[in-house]
C-alpha cells in the first residue's frame, strides 16, 4: 500500500503526456499542409499587474482595430475579384463606339437645324414617335409657336416638320440606348462580382454621369426654345455654353469607357507575364521618359480643350465667318477693335469685356480655336520629332510607344486638313460631321498612346504580389 500514492504521482504526472499522445494523428502531422503554429511561452496569456497597480492586457501581434480593419479588407476582397473578366472590358469598349456614334449623330442633328424639332422632354412617353395624323398636327402646333419656326422657318410644310423631327427623335432614342444598354450589363456586372472593387466604382460614376449628360441635353435644347435668351431677331440657336457642356460631358463618357475598357485588357496582359510585365514597368519609369510621360497628358488636355472650343465655334456659328485660312480678313488675325468689341460687354465699366469677347464673340472664338488646333498640331509633331532625334528616347521607348505616336500625328494631320477644308467650304455637312469625329479619334489616339506610356499603379501593384507569391510544390503523398 505504501507503493499507492507513488504510482499515483506518476500517472497524474503522466496523464497530460499520455492524453496528448492519444489524440495526436501522426500521420498527419508529418504532412506539410500542416501548419506550424510558434509555441507561446506559458503564460502568455494571463493579465499582469502594471507598476501602477492596474491590470495590463497581455501584448499581441494586433490590435482589435487593425484586427477589424483587415476582416474588412478580407471581405471586400472576397465580395470582388482581384482583376476584371475580359468580357467587361468588350463592354466598355462596345458602349464607348455607340457613344461615338451618338456624338457624331449629334453633330448631325444640329448641322441640319433638327435640335428644336421636339419642344418637350418626355423620356418615357417620348420614346414612340406620333402614328396618326391627328399626333403629327398636335406637335407641328408646338413646333410652330417656337422661336425657330417663326424667325427661320415660317413656310415649313408638315412633311419638312417630319424630317427633321425623326432627326432629333432618333438623336434621342440613341441616347435612351445608351443609357439601358449600359445600366443594365452595369448592375448585372457588379453583382455577379466579375468586376474588381475600383473598377465597381468607375462604372458606378460613369453611370452617374450618362444620367447627367441626359440632364444636359434637354437643358441645351431648352435654351433654344425661349426668345429671351440670344438676341431678339437673330438666328435662334441654343446657348453655345450648353452646347459646350453637353459635347464636354458626351467626350468624358467616351473617354472613361474607352480608359477602363483598354485598362483591363492590359491588366490581364501584364498578368499573364509577370517578369516582362516588370521589365516594361522599370522601362517606362526611367527618369529619361519622365519629360514624354508628361507631354502625353499635356496633350490630352491640350486636345480636349481644342475640341471644347469647337463647340463654342458651332454654337456660335462661328465658322460661317472668315471662310478662309491662314488669313483672316487682310491679316492673320482680325482688327483688335472686333475682336474686343463693347458690343458684348453687359457691364458699365467693360470689365468683362475681355472674357465674353473670347466666350461671345464670333470672330474671336474661332481664333482661340485656330490657335488652339495650331499650337495641338505643332505640340503633336515637336514631341514626334524629339521621339524620332533623341537616341535615348529612341532606345528607352517600347515598339508600342512608337506606334501610337505614329497614330496620332495621322490623326492630327487629317484633322487639320478636315478643318481647313471645312473652313474654306462654308462648313458642308460632310466635312463637318467629319472633322467633329476627328477631333474625338484624335483624343482616342492620345489616350491610347497614354495607356503604352503611363505605368498603371494597380496593374504595378498586382504584378508585384504575383511575383513575390512563392512557387508552391505539390506536396508528397502520405505512405
Amino acid at each position: 500500500m505504501a507503493s499507492s500514492p507513488r504510482l499515483m504521482f506518476m500517472l497524474h504526472k503522466a496523464a497530460p503526456r499520455l492524453t496528448r499522445s492519444f489524440f495526436t494523428c501522426h500521420h498527419a502531422c508529418k504532412s506539410p499542409l500542416v501548419r506550424q503554429q510558434p509555441k507561446r511561452p506559458f503564460g502568455s496569456g494571463i493579465p499582469r499587474l502594471s507598476s501602477d497597480g492596474l491590470l495590463a492586457r497581455p501584448q499581441t501581434g494586433a490590435s482589435i482595430g487593425n484586427i477589424a480593419q483587415s476582416l474588412q479588407s478580407n471581405k471586400r476582397a472576397r465580395f470582388f475579384p482581384e482583376t476584371s473578366d475580359k468580357a467587361v472590358a468588350y463592354w466598355l469598349l462596345g458602349s464607348a463606339a455607340s457613344v461615338f456614334g451618338i456624338v457624331v449623330f449629334g453633330g448631325l442633328t444640329r448641322l441640319t437645324e433638327s435640335g428644336l424639332s421636339i419642344t418637350e422632354w418626355r423620356p418615357v412617353t417620348g420614346s414612340m414617335p406620333p402614328r396618326s395624323a391627328e399626333d403629327w398636327t398636335a406637335e407641328f402646333t408646338k413646333y410652330r409657336s417656337s422661336p425657330e419656326f417663326k424667325l427661320l422657318n415660317p413656310h415649313m410644310t408638315l412633311d419638312e416638320f417630319k424630317s427633321i423631327y425623326y432627326m432629333e427623335w432618333a438623336h434621342r432614342i440613341w441616347g435612351r440606348v445608351v443609357g439601358i444598354s449600359f445600366l443594365l450589363p452595369a448592375a448585372y456586372v457588379i453583382a455577379r462580382r466579375k468586376v474588381s472593387a475600383p473598377m465597381a466604382g468607375k462604372i458606378v460614376g460613369i453611370a452617374g454621369l450618362i444620367g447627367f449628360q441626359g440632364f444636359l441635353g434637354w437643358w441645351m435644347v431648352k435654351s433654344g426654345l425661349k426668345d429671351d435668351l440670344f438676341t431678339p431677331g437673330s438666328h435662334p440657336r441654343v446657348s453655345q455654353y450648353r452646347l459646350t457642356a453637353h459635347l464636354g460631358t458626351a467626350f468624358l463618357c467616351y473617354t472613361a469607357m474607352l480608359w477602363n475598357g483598354l485598362s483591363i485588357l492590359r491588366e490581364h496582359k501584364l498578368l499573364a507575364d509577370p517578369q516582362a510585365a516588370s521589365k516594361l514597368f522599370e522601362r517606362l519609369k526611367s527618369p529619361d521618359l519622365r519629360i514624354f510621360r508628361r507631354s502625353v497628358g499635356a496633350l490630352a488636355v491640350l486636345v480636349f480643350c481644342t475640341a471644347m472650343s469647337g463647340g463654342l465655334v458651332a454654337g456660335l456659328d462661328a465658322g460661317l465667318i472668315y471662310n478662309e485660312f491662314p488669313y483672316m480678313g487682310l491679316g492673320l488675325t482680325p482688327p483688335k477693335s472686333e475682336l474686343f468689341s463693347d458690343f458684348y460687354s453687359h457691364t458699365s465699366d467693360r470689365s468683362d469685356i475681355w472674357w465674353r469677347n473670347m466666350l461671345e464673340n464670333p470672330s474671336l472664338v474661332q481664333l482661340d480655336h485656330r490657335i488652339l488646333a495650331t499650337t495641338t498640331f505643332t505640340s503633336i509633331m515637336g514631341l514626334w520629332a524629339y521621339t524620332k532625334l533623341s537616341p535615348t528616347l529612341g532606345t528607352l521607348l517600347p515598339a508600342a510607344c512608337k506606334k501610337g505616336m505614329h497614330g496620332v500625328v495621322g490623326f492630327v494631320g487629317l484633322q487639320v486638313a478636315l478643318g481647313i477644308s471645312t473652313l474654306l467650304y462654308l462648313v458642308p455637312l460632310p466635312l463637318a460631321s467629319a472633322h467633329q469625329a476627328g477631333s474625338l479619334a484624335l483624343l482616342s489616339s492620345v489616350i491610347i498612346l497614354g495607356g503604352r506610356s503611363w505605368v498603371p499603379r494597380r496593374a504595378a501593384r498586382l504584378v508585384s504580389q504575383r511575383l513575390m507569391k512563392p512557387i508552391q510544390m505539390p506536396a508528397r503523398p502520405v505512405i
